[in-house]
C-alpha cells in the first residue's frame, strides 16, 4: 500500500500541474468564480481514471521486483505458497479500483467534458478577438469564416471573410486592414480598402470601397451534449432509443447503425479504461518477479512499456469507430484480452 500511495501522489501531482495552469489562465481571463470552481470540482477527480491504474502498475512492478530480488518469493515457494495465492489480495484491491474507475468514467468524466465545453463556449463569447489567429481559418463565428494574414493588437491585416449569413449567396469580403472592436458579446470589424464579391444575390460583380463597418455575431454560448457528455443512465437510454428507432425503420438504416456503433464504442471505452486497473496488476506482478532487479529505473521502464502498449492499442481501436462493419466496440477489448493472456502465461512461468 505504501508503494501504491507514493506512486499515486506523484502521478496525481504531475497530472494536476496542467490543470492548475489552466485554472490560473481562467482566473486571469476574469471568468466567474462559480464556473471556475465547477471546472475544478470535476477536473481533479477526473485525473483518477489515469492515476489509479498507473499507480497500481508502478507499485506492482516495483514491489514484487524488490521481493524477488530479496528472495522473498523463493521463500514463499519453499513454504508451499504459490504465486496465485500471492496475487489474490493485490487482484482484489485492483478489482475494487476497477469498480471505482468505472464509476468515475461513467459519472465524473462525462460531466467534466460537458463543463469544459460549456466553459469553452463562455470563453469564446467573452473573448472574440482572442479567437483570431493569423494564418488560420477561424470558423467560430456563425455564418462567417475569417482569415487574417497578420495581427497587431486589435489591428488585422489582409483580412478575408466568407459570409454565408444570406442563404441565397456566398459573399467574399477582402480588406487590406481592419480594426476589431467589441460590441457587447459580439465583435465589429472596421474594414478599410474593401472589396466585396458579389454585392448581393440579385446582382453579380465586385464592388469596392474605402470603409465598411462589418458586425460579426458570436455564438450564443449554448452547447449540445455529445456522446462523451452522457452519463451511464443517459447513454443506456439513448442506446435503447436508437435501437428502437432502427427496428421501427424511423431513420436511415445506415445512419442509425453508424450512430449506434459510436454509442457502443463510447460505452465500451469507459469500461476498457476502467479495466486497466485490474489488467495492470495481473501483468505487473509476474513482470516484477521476472525482472529480479533492485533498480527502480528498470521497474519504471517495464511499467511504461505496459501502459503505453495498453493505451495505444485502445486508441488504435478507437480510431476505427467510423467503420461500424468491423465492430470496433468489440475490437476495443483486445488490450484487455491481451493482458489476461500475458498474465496467464507469465504467472504459469513463475509458478
Amino acid at each position: 500500500m505504501t508503494g501504491f500511495a507514493t506512486a499515486f501522489l506523484v502521478l496525481s501531482f504531475v497530472l494536476t500541474i496542467g490543470l492548475l495552469v489552466q485554472i490560473a489562465g481562467y482566473i486571469i481571463d476574469g471568468l466567474p468564480a462559480r464556473l471556475i470552481g465547477r471546472f475544478a470540482a470535476v477536473s481533479f477527480p477526473e485525473t483518477l481514471q489515469w492515476t489509479i491504474p498507473l499507480a497500481l502498475l508502478v507499485s506492482s512492478v516495483l514491489t514484487f521486483s524488490r521481493l524477488s530480488a530479496d528472495s522473498e518469493i523463493s521463500a514463499m515457494r519453499a513454504c508451499g505458497i504459490n504465486l496465485w495465492a500471492v496475487m489474490k489480495y493485490p487482484a482484489l484491491f485492483a478489482a475494487a479500483c476497477t469498480v471505482l474507475c468505472a464509476w468515475i468514467n461513467n459519472e465524473i468524466v462525462p460531466r467534466g467534458h460537458e463543463v469544459r465545453r460549456s466553459l469553452a463556449s463562455r470563453i469564446s463569447v467573452g473573448n472574440a478577438i482572442d479567437l483570431i489567429e493569423p494564418g488560420r481559418k477561424i470558423t467560430d463565428f456563425p455564418g462567417v469564416t475569417l482569415y487574417v494574414a497578420r495581427k497587431e493588437g486589435n489591428w488585422l491585416y489582409d483580412v478575408t471573410a466568407t459570409d454565408t449569413t444570406d442563404t441565397n449567396v456566398v459573399r467574399t469580403i477582402h480588406a487590406e486592414r481592419a480594426l476589431a472592436t467589441g460590441e457587447g458579446k459580439d465583435m465589429a470589424l472596421d474594414l478599410y480598402m474593401v472589396k466585396v464579391d458579389p454585392v448581393d444575390a440579385g446582382r453579380g460583380g465586385m464592388a469596392s470601397g474605402r470603409y465598411v463597418h462589418y458586425p460579426v455575431k458570436m455564438k450564443d454560448g449554448k452547447y449540445t451534449k455529445k456522446n462523451k457528455d452522457l452519463t451511464f443512465r443517459e447513454i443506456v437510454a439513448k442506446m435503447r432509443a436508437d435501437r428502437a428507432a432502427l427496428r421501427a425503420g424511423a431513420v436511415s438504416r445506415k445512419a442509425a447503425r453508424r450512430d449506434f456503433s459510436k454509442l457502443k464504442v463510447e460505452f465500451s471505452k469507459r469500461f476498457v479504461f476502467a479495466m486497466a486497473s485490474l489488467c495492470f496488476v495481473l501483468v505487473g506482478v509476474p513482470l516484477g518477479i521476472r525482472s529480479q532487479r533492485r533498480e527502480s529505473t528498470a521497474g519504471m521502464a517495464v511499467s511504461l512499456c505496459v501502459a503505453l502498449g495498453y493505451y495505444l492499442c485502445a486508441m488504435l481501436m478507437l480510431s476505427m469507430q467510423k467503420n461500424y462493419a468491423i465492430h470496433p466496440e468489440t475490437l476495443l477489448w483486445l488490450p484487455v484480452g491481451a493482458c489476461f493472456a500475458l498474465s496467464a502465461y507469465l504467472t504459469r512461468r513463475n509458478l
